[in-house]
């Protein structure tokens, strides 16, 4: 097999993993994808399929691979992990998914240990602390997708609310990807205007009642997940472009500021705990976590994020 660069492997044929897969083949970011899953029939078939669109895209050999083939990855995904199961609680899931961690982690280390680790396993931040934690790396070179998903679906119900092109709406969902995520309403932006005050130049502040409004909005963000696999069984196009956006960071050395997830030791007190934060990303994967100044509602929030994870850490033994 030739060494192609840059080079992508994907740890997961399902879904997320397809979704991610398809959107960085049009983005025409790397000349070689590895794809790896247990599943052998589906992985062939997927990787056939998206093999046939090589006329219209630019040029990218994608393989159906096994561990071997990710040497000299420049960027390794796992999108792979168990499901939750109906009443099994988050703790469990989060078990059953580090025992999975425990053979994958190693074997990526073996034959790519120079790639820069994405994890998009949930939950997880506590999935890339185990990555971490398995995988002796730097903390800087093992990351989550974090909240960056989480802020595009901000930005978008803002820009709605707002009348305005989402990208030009500039907020973020920090803490956790999950339950205790909280919005960073201090620092949200449209036009270079903060958001609290272009709500008194909006045209429909009078019939706004905007605290009310804010809230739903945060509301809905946080509980999109719930709501799309409720209704369709499973959520991926957005996680695959949100991927493809930290994918283009580190591949093209950006040193772009995205809310992934990474270690945190000494911002607020928290010590020793992946959350989301603002980091600039490159081709050494986080060059500097952004400790911005938090409003006290909003230090209390990213703290009680902190505990919720290090709760679920300690629960699962890392």
């Amino acid at each position: 097999m030739e060494n192609l660069r840059p080079k992508v492997s994907i740890i997961g044929c399902g879904n997320v993993g397809m979704r991610y897969a398809y959107a960085l083949i049009i983005r025409g970011l790397v000349r070689q994808i590895v794809i790896v899953d247990i599943d052998r029939q589906r992985l062939e078939g997927e990787v056939m399929d998206l093999s046939h669109g090589a006329p219209y895209i630019s040029p990218v050999e994608i393989i159906a691979g096994d561990y071997p083939d990710i040497k000299n990855s420049d960027l390794v995904v796992i999108t792979i992990g168990r499901k939750q199961k109906p009443g099994q609680s988050r703790t469990d899931l989060a078990r059953d998914n580090v025992e999975l961690y425990r053979k994958v982690i190693p074997e990526i280390v073996r034959y790519a240990p120079k790639s820069i680790i994405l994890v998009v396993t949930n939950p997880v931040d506590v999935l890339a602390y185990a990555a971490y934690k398995i995988s002796g790396k730097p903390a800087k070179e093992v990351i989550s997708s974090g909240t960056v998903l989480d802020s595009s679906r901000f930005r978008f119900l803002l820009s709605k609310h707002c009348n305005i092109d989402a990208r030009n709406v500039h907020a973020y969902i920090l803490g956790e990807h999950g339950d205790s995520e909280f919005a960073v309403w201090s620092k949200a932006m449209i036009g270079g205007i903060l958001f609290k005050d272009y709500c008194r130049i909006c045209k429909t502040n009078n019939t706004c009642s905007s605290k009310e409004e804010l809230n739903k909005i945060f509301l809905e963000v946080r509980d999109s997940a719930y709501k799309i696999i409720e209704k369709k069984g499973e959520t991926s196009y957005g996680i695959g472009l949100t991927l493809v956006m930290i994918t283009e960071a580190i591949i093209n050395d950006e040193n772009a500021i995205l809310p992934v997830s990474s270690l945190v030791d000494g911002y607020l007190g928290i010590i020793d705990v992946y959350l989301s934060l603002p980091a600039i990303l490159n081709r050494e994967g986080v060059r500097e976590v952004l400790e911005i100044e938090l409003s006290p509602q909003e230090e209390k929030a990213l703290i009680n994020s902190a505990n919720s994870i290090k709760k679920v850490i300690k629960e699962v033994g890392l």
